[in-house]
């Protein structure tokens, strides 16, 4: 019995909280959000979702100090890709934050499945430091199907919805909601692999 509980807690596929296996992560650039978060920044191969009450709320300027740092080391196989992004990415805010134009893809979906179909194999390409998908509908089969694609990189995967998904499932590591806070920034940790929920209220973070 012993030997197979052993055998039990030492498969990868099993999940111990905080006493299991430290989950890979990239430091967001930020001190306070990181001391929130068990890895100590955002999870690498793992789904994140960040709901946001609209978009442009400020999320991508919480992205970019890591995204930089992911493509920067990426090399090769450092490709930032946008998936049925709202809006146009803007081009001098990202070179202002020192990310490599050149190894920005964008994807316009026609479909919500072709997004997540592209999420997928861009995910499994071994060839992303980061893979962002925007969608408003993912069913939690769709979601799962994410989470392994996420599960066989090292990608930093992120999934952007927006609020009316508060009442549906989520099997992402990481989800957060994004409101406004005054003219500042308010971040609800609702799921948290190995930590805590809380709400990290920023009024420094001033909004767009």
């Amino acid at each position: 019995m012993k030997e197979a509980l052993e055998a039990l807690l030492h498969n990868p596929g099993v999940w111990r909280g905080r006493s299991g296996r430290a989950v890979p992560a990239q430091p967001s650039g930020f001190a306070w959000l990181d001391a929130s978060l068990p890895g100590g920044g955002w999870p690498l191969g793992a789904l994140s979702e960040i709901v946001l009450d609209h978009y442009g709320l400020g999320e991508l300027r919480l992205l970019l100090p890591a995204l930089r740092q992911r493509v920067q080391e990426g090399g090769e196989q450092g490709w930032l890709v946008w998936i049925a992004p709202p809006f146009t990415p803007y081009a001098p805010a990202l070179a202002d934050a020192e990310i490599d134009l050149s190894r920005i893809l964008v994807v316009h979906a026609t479909s919500a499945s072709d997004g997540l179909w592209a999420a997928e194999q861009a995910l499994r390409s071994g060839q992303c430091a980061a893979v962002l998908l925007w969608a408003d509908r993912v069913p939690v089969p769709s979601q799962r199907r994410l989470q392994l694609a996420a599960e066989s990189s090292t990608c930093m995967a992120v999934l952007f919805r927006p609020a009316r998904a508060l009442g549906e499932h989520s099997v992402a590591a990481l989800r957060l909601h994004l409101s406004a806070s005054g003219k500042g920034l308010r971040i609800h940790i609702l799921k948290n692999r190995g930590g805590q929920p809380m709400v990290l209220d920023k009024p420094d973070f001033l909004l767009p």
